[in-house]
């Protein structure tokens, strides 16, 4: 996937006010019509001087754009790390012209999540009130989290406008409670800590969305977990009972004789708790321990004599 710098699409620097953003589109939208422009590549320019405008001219977008850093090029091959968005709210999507689905496959990976909205209501006495914008976030959590529960003192960033008509990231602080099995993906509903309304309206709701910190041994697959367990030889082939661990605390796991590399052995229930809990699975990974001494090395020489071994003879050519 192509990097895509948004700034320059739009012809302006980095620290551009937003008045600058909006003057620069309209220009380029007037430029690039497909009504007005005659160049063959006029439609094109326009999709993309409009996905450059969706994210610059929205400022959380754009706060969250620039934390990616000013090193990356155009064209250049992008994969944004891991909850590169962590911590960033943003409000109900909107975009200049079109929906998000004539954008690109870098913007959709970027910004591409649902559309919280508000709505508008009659009041009583004839006036409109509007119901605060849903807001919503990325928030990491540990994967431990999942197993007991938590509560969570999370902090948020959310972008303002100053004075100098730039974005400003402001932080807030919230007190949250991680219900026990939660699962990558799943949303945690605050209510009425979005938007604000007017008119009387009441705020909106926030929106977590949950993910995962990378854990050094386990690995999170919907609701089952992982683990590359490593073996020795003569455990995988002879059996044995290993000491192992898990989310939950070690376990002796009976390795069956003949086993190979790449064989999951499954703990049923022992994954993410829930109604359905996931499961566990060690998948076994053989070792081969390296022949530092003379002993070692004559042990390997006596144990190849005792077979008649070729590990490639089921290689075809």
């Amino acid at each position: 996937m192509e990097f895509k710098d948004y700034y320059k699409v739009m012809g302006v620097e980095r620290d551009a006010t937003q008045d600058e953003i909006k003057r620069a589109y309209r220009r380029l939208a007037r430029k690039y019509h497909p009504d007005v422009s005659k160049a063959s590549d006029a439609e094109q320019r326009f999709k993309e001087v409009g996905e450059a405008y969706a994210v610059l001219k929205d400022p959380e977008k754009r706060t969250a754009y620039d934390q990616l850093g000013a090193d990356w090029k155009k064209g250049q091959d992008f994969r944004p790390p891991p909850n590169w968005d962590q911590g960033f709210e943003f409000h109900g999507g909107d975009s200049a012209g079109g929906g998000a689905e004539e954008f690109s496959d870098f913007f959709e990976t970027l910004f591409g999540r649902g559309d919280f909205r508000g709505g508008f209501t009659r009041a009583d006495h004839g006036a409109f009130t509007a119901r605060g914008e849903d807001t919503y976030a990325k928030i990491v959590v540990d994967l431990q989290d999942s197993y007991l529960g938590a509560t969570r003192s999370v902090t948020l960033k959310h972008t303002e406008i100053g004075a100098d008509g730039r974005p400003t990231v402001r932080n807030r602080t919230l007190s949250v409670k991680i219900p026990k099995g939660v699962r990558a993906g799943q949303h945690i509903r605050l209510a009425k800590q979005g938007s604000a309304g007017a008119g009387g309206g009441e705020s909106g709701d926030l929106f977590l969305e949950i993910a995962f910190r990378t854990h050094p041994k386990f690995l999170v697959e919907g609701k089952d977990v992982y683990l590359n367990l490593r073996v020795a030889p003569w455990e995988a082939e002879l059996g044995a009972s290993v000491k192992t661990a898990t989310p939950t605390g070690d376990v002796d796991l009976t390795i069956p004789p003949h086993s190979k590399t790449g064989r999951k052995l499954r703990l049923k229930g022992r994954g993410l708790p829930g109604k359905e809990p996931g499961d566990f699975y060690a998948v076994l990974q053989i070792a081969l321990p390296r022949a530092e001494t003379d002993d070692q090395k004559a042990a390997y020489r006596e144990f190849a004599s005792s077979f008649d071994f070729d590990p490639r003879q089921d290689e075809g050519g």
